[in-house]
């Protein structure tokens, strides 16, 4: 049985265990017969089971062949409720079309809500992954390494501001609900771990003509965190734009908004030099 499975190191499996724990995240969660929700890494289905339970839809992605085969046999004939064994940063979320009554229901064009506790070894490439989705996405509630949750969460100018809190922070407003502790998993994580929610910001304060390429500035100005944006972002940004946008070329990258450096972006878009 899936559940007796050991825990494999190299997909970073920690199990939860904790009845409360499970309960309070569903809570936070509020699954609702007009959602489709797609879990990343159900592990083996300690979630599934209450989202399964309330969702109209449940499509959930897990790399391990084991569990993945686990939870098919477990909800065998729900046909609410669909099994992808597969690696996330590779699934094409496009190829999960909604049910057309949950999309007359909802109002919401068919899209997902998104939920899981994530691997602690991918959780970073999983959240770019998916913000190439955001526009498809409703919601997002996953558990993480608090140290991760402080930077995704983190304000301009705060010791855990980052690449990761600018680009989560123009698309999405991120809220830390609450703490989880080592003891709720099996086996222990060596640290502390957090539920946070995603909500993708409609519309989107300032629309990017080259998401590349604001992805590329992030990059590099925080590459280089200790120098100033003149010197990190030399190479894409000349101090006379950063003055002509009200930037001061001497700031240091953490105490720029996301919305800054949108700015940037769309200014070298529209005149991208020679």
């Amino acid at each position: 049985m899936a559940r007796n499975q050991q825990p494999r190191r190299r997909f970073g499996q920690h199990f939860l265990r904790d009845g409360q724990v499970i309960r309070r995240i569903v809570a936070a969660i509020a699954p609702g017969p007009a959602d489709h929700f797609l879990e990343i890494g159900p592990g083996d289905g300690a979630l599934t089971a209450p989202l399964a339970a309330a969702a109209g839809r449940l499509d959930c992605v897990e790399i391990d062949r084991d569990l993945a085969a686990g939870l098919a046999a477990r909800f065998q004939g729900r046909e609410s409720i669909h099994i992808h064994c597969a690696d996330v940063l590779r699934f094409d979320l496009a190829a999960l079309a909604p049910l057309g009554s949950l999309t007359s229901l909802t109002g919401a064009g068919g899209k997902l809500r998104v939920a899981g506790n994530l691997p602690y070894n991918i959780s970073t490439p999983v959240l770019f992954h998916l913000l190439k989705m955001s526009h498809r996405i409703t919601d997002m509630t996953f558990m993480l390494q608090t140290e991760v949750v402080a930077r995704m969460t983190a304000a301009p100018g705060s010791r855990d501001y980052g690449r990761l809190s600018v680009m989560l922070g123009y698309a999405c407003e991120a809220e830390r609900l609450f703490d989880v502790p080592p003891e709720a998993f099996r086996p222990r994580p060596r640290v502390m771990s957090s539920v946070v929610r995603l909500r993708p910001r409609e519309p989107l304060p300032i629309a990017l003509a080259d998401e590349d390429r604001f992805a590329n500035i992030v990059r590099a100005a925080f590459g280089q965190r200790r120098k100033t944006l003149r010197n990190s972002l030399r190479a894409l940004a000349g101090a006379t734009t950063l003055v002509e946008l009200g930037i001061d070329p001497e700031a240091r990258p953490e105490q720029l908004a996301p919305s800054d450096y949108a700015r940037i972006s769309n200014a070298i878009s529209a005149d991208p030099g020679p």
